[in-house]
């Protein structure tokens, strides 16, 4: 069998790809549509679990799950300027119906602020009603004419899960905006993915927000990609859509607004962040398989016989326990192809049950994140694997934020910024006056493809000065090499 190839460095795109396969999560590049994959069941069940976390988390703080339409008319999509401008090279355009061309052409949202605008005009009249806090999971479509990427870049984004908000005042909003970065920062340390909170700067905003904050985290080959975004977004649409609110004083005033969305690229960072070079390594917590139970045959074919009861066994006492197992008796492979197989999937545990094992009524405990085995007698086995799956999940969250946070320097000077982008070790910070010619030529300067942006909160500037000005240092700025 070939060598995977490593996780680490330049190969990672090649180990995302072969794992995302052989683990059976996820089939891309073989649909004939570019940009366009296919979850596989073990993949959507992945899917599945990450979803409810976040709507749980959702649910919980007054959100309420909508669907609106795909079909958006232009004439609609393109009555905010500023919106439009800044997908108008994405939209996937509908001209036709049958073999009649329509009167209006309809896009294939790229996002739905102008649609949740034009009902939330309909729904809502009355600061009685407010705040609205509605979501949706769906699928968007862009037309990326860079090079696409399985789960990170593509044309259609399956797992699109977007927020939209209306508010009878600014703060209102402002506040709005605070709550979906605290349920995001919630959601994120569920899944272990460990991340850094930038406010975009004025340049690279949300098209039409007042403001855009992103959560970033970073892949294996040091890149970094965005992976949740908040956008307090004014009366830009509202204006446009005239959403108006009467107000508790009596007066009106147009609605205010925010959005807030992460999608499959989620999913993409769970399984590269905590994968090594055998396969995934999936949280218990989302895992399909928490536990798989392996019997290892006997020379003696009555014995085997046995084992293969006792193995079905610990079976029924794992999943009577609420635990997530599956016993695999398939006689034809030998133990180490299963052995491998669930590796590649990533299952937190394996349990080996042999003749040893059988005559002593015991288990050996297979610890996929750190490869370590343990025996425990069959009464205890619940208990042990409970412990054993908490502790996975531990570690693994520990292991991952130990690992970004060493990949964030600060730095003071372009040469250091430099070298350590010319490495891609993650993500530079650097003092910064302020300035966006500064930045784009610190961007450029540095070999960084852009700037992510400034932290929401500056703490220790000192005397720091702008390594391209001179001048006093206003804040942070982060620069790094993203996808």
């Amino acid at each position: 069998m070939e060598k995977p190839p490593s996780k680490a460095g330049e190969s990672f795109g090649r180990w995302f790809d072969w794992v995302i396969s052989a683990a059976e999560i996820y089939d891309y590049g073989r649909y004939p549509v570019k940009g366009v994959g296919i979850w596989m069941p073990y993949g959507f069940k992945i899917r599945e679990k990450v979803l409810n976390i976040l709507k749980d988390l959702l649910n919980s703080t007054g959100h309420e799950e909508i669907l609106l339409p795909l079909l958006i008319p232009e004439d609609m999509i393109k009555r905010e300027g500023e919106h439009i401008k800044g997908f108008e090279d994405e939209v996937y355009w509908v001209t036709h119906g049958g073999l009649d061309p329509l009167d209006v052409k309809l896009a294939l949202r790229p996002t739905s602020e102008v649609a949740i605008t034009y009902m939330e005009t309909l729904w809502y009249k009355s600061y009685r009603q407010l705040p609205k806090k509605l979501y949706q999971i769906v699928s968007i479509f862009r037309y990326e004419t860079k090079a696409t990427r399985p789960m990170i870049r593509l044309r259609e984004v399956t797992t699109f899960k977007e927020a939209h908000t209306l508010h009878d005042s600014f703060e209102d909003a402002d506040r709005q905006a605070k709550e979906a970065m605290e349920i995001y920062a919630k959601f994120f340390d569920i899944l272990g993915i460990p991340y850094i909170i930038s406010k975009r700067p004025e340049w690279d905003k949300f098209p039409g927000a007042v403001y855009t904050v992103a959560f970033d985290t970073i892949m294996p080959d040091g890149r970094v990609l965005q992976i949740g975004t908040v956008h307090h977004l004014g009366q830009t649409f509202t204006r446009v859509f005239e959403t108006i609110i009467h107000k508790r004083d009596g007066t009106q005033d147009y609605g205010w607004q925010t959005s807030y969305g992460v999608s499959d690229r989620v999913i993409a960072s769970l399984i590269s962040i905590h994968g090594d070079d055998r396969g995934a390594i999936i949280l218990p917590s989302i895992a399909p398989i928490q536990v798989a139970v392996i019997p290892i045959p006997s020379q003696s074919e009555e014995e085997t016989e046995s084992i293969w009861r006792y193995a079905e066994e610990i079976d029924r006492m794992l999943k009577d326990a609420k635990i997530s197992s599956i016993v695999d008796l398939d006689r034809e492979k030998k133990p180490v192809e299963k052995y491998y197989y669930y590796e590649i999937k990533g299952v937190p545990v394996r349990i080996e049950v042999g003749a040893r094992e059988f005559r002593a009524g015991s288990v050996t405990v297979f610890r996929r994140d750190s490869f370590t085995r343990f025996t425990v007698p069959k009464n205890e086995l619940v208990q042990k694997v409970m412990e054993t799956l908490e502790d996975i999940e531990r570690v693994m969250r520990e292991k991952a934020w130990r690992e970004f946070k060493s990949q964030i320097k600060l730095v003071y000077t372009v040469e250091e910024a430099s070298s350590i982008i010319a490495s891609r070790a993650g993500i530079v910070e650097i003092p910064w006056c302020g300035r966006e010619r500064c930045a784009i030529e610190l961007v450029e300067k540095t070999g960084a493809s852009k700037m992510l942006g400034t932290p929401l909160e500056i703490r220790g500037l000192g005397d720091a000065k702008c390594p391209i000005c001179g001048d006093k240092a206003k804040t942070i700025a982060r620069i790094a090499k993203t996808y």
